[in-house]
């Protein structure tokens, strides 16, 4: 599934003639040779377990459960002076993130708000497969020097849950090239995949059940504990009530237009949707997507359509802000003049990305298929 996810989003970029923004600057060529070879590499079968477990040949899913035991425990005695080390650096950052009075809810998001915040792929990291770095698949070298691949995140994730006392479990992908976890909440899991959400913090793959995150994930489900909670989505906890389908623009328009908007925002409708108003929902939202990703790519908006507990639709958009990325300015002009003479040689009209070019920079833009259901993610 990952491979999949990885070619529409080549896809995308060629539509756009811009490296994906998100992580870095490698060739199209490359990024597909690197998927192609994460999948063949990976031809390891699925295994029916949590730990122990290699993503993509490579990076070894661990257990910490020694370093969480003796946390709650208070009882270091029997670890290694590198477990104590991790168990230091979380404690660390528990002491400036966690308080008493915090909720198992507010303690994780606290957490997921901390990793995709404050990590950062590993160094040249466009696909769940880095270069070569020390440590960055588990807790030691995550926190000890804020770079992770996939496996990094999520072990890391996990530790903090264990740590609070919180079931979690880190999750592998049937290909075996990702991996995020499950955490149980109030009697519900949930899916929460901090890698995918990294530098955004916009809440997008943050507390899914299993319908919203087989979207993009592909998982073994006789294995892996079912996730049904909705309660605890950001959509549903921060969905903003309007009249009808109709003031969707009007919301949506207020909010990209209000600096203070979080990243991810959602509504839910006094007048309920019916059958009836199904497909005119989806245009609705289909139509404002194509319309605002139709832009210079400093922004790309993502419209998830999901159900709360009571099975009432609610519009989630998830807003991701690609400004800033890359810093052209800092490119000798000598070498700046020399990418543009061979960009020019093939592509005499093309528009360069320090100039606003990127998703949609082209003349008239590039129009955008969301894919948007009105009928998944019923809680």
């Amino acid at each position: 599934m990952f491979e999949r996810i990885m070619l529409s989003v080549i896809a995308l970029i060629a539509a756009a003639s811009l490296a994906f923004g998100v992580t870095n600057s490698l060739s199209q060529k490359e990024i597909s040779a690197q998927v192609k070879e994460i999948s063949e590499s990976s031809g390891a079968q699925d295994v029916a377990r949590e730990d122990d477990v290699k993503i993509a040949g490579e990076y070894e899913i661990k257990s910490t459960k020694q370093i969480s035991d003796a946390y709650l425990s208070g009882d270091t005695s029997s670890l290694s002076d590198r477990d104590k080390e991790t168990l230091d650096m979380a404690k660390a950052v528990i002491k400036e993130r966690i308080s008493d009075n915090m909720t198992d809810f507010e303690k994780e998001e606290a957490i997921y708000k901390y990793l995709t915040s404050e990590m950062k792929f590993d160094s040249g990291l466009l696909t769940v497969i880095p270069k070569v770095s020390d440590d960055s698949d588990n807790p030691f070298g995550v926190l000890k020097n804020h770079n992770a691949v996939c496996v990094g995140y999520a072990t890391t994730f996990r530790l903090f849950m264990q740590m609070f006392g919180i079931d979690c479990k880190v999750v592998h992908s049937t290909d075996l090239t990702h991996t995020w976890d499950l955490v149980k909440l109030d009697g519900d899991w949930y899916h929460t995949d901090c890698y995918m959400d990294n530098e955004t913090s916009n809440y997008s793959n943050f507390n899914m059940n299993d319908t919203l995150c087989s979207e993009t994930h592909e998982w073994n489900r006789d294995f892996f504990p079912a996730a049904n909670g909705i309660k605890y989505n950001y959509a549903v906890m921060n969905c903003e009530e309007i009249e009808d389908i109709y003031a969707i623009p009007g919301f949506i328009g207020k909010m990209i237009n209000d600096e203070k908007a979080p990243g991810s925002f959602s509504c839910s409708f006094k007048n309920k949707i019916d059958k009836d108003s199904e497909i005119v929902a989806r245009y609705i939202s289909d139509t404002l997507s194509a319309t605002l990703n139709n832009n210079d790519g400093s922004e790309y908006f993502e419209f998830r359509w999901i159900t709360d507990e009571n099975g009432d639709y609610i519009l989630c958009v998830c807003r991701t802000d690609y400004s800033g990325e890359f810093d052209y300015s800092e490119i000798p002009d000598n070498l700046l003049e020399k990418a543009n003479d061979a960009i020019a040689e093939q592509f005499p009209d093309y528009v360069s990305a320090s100039e606003g070019g990127g998703f949609g920079g082209f003349e008239g833009g590039i129009d955008y298929n969301t894919n948007t259901f009105i009928t998944y993610a019923k809680g």
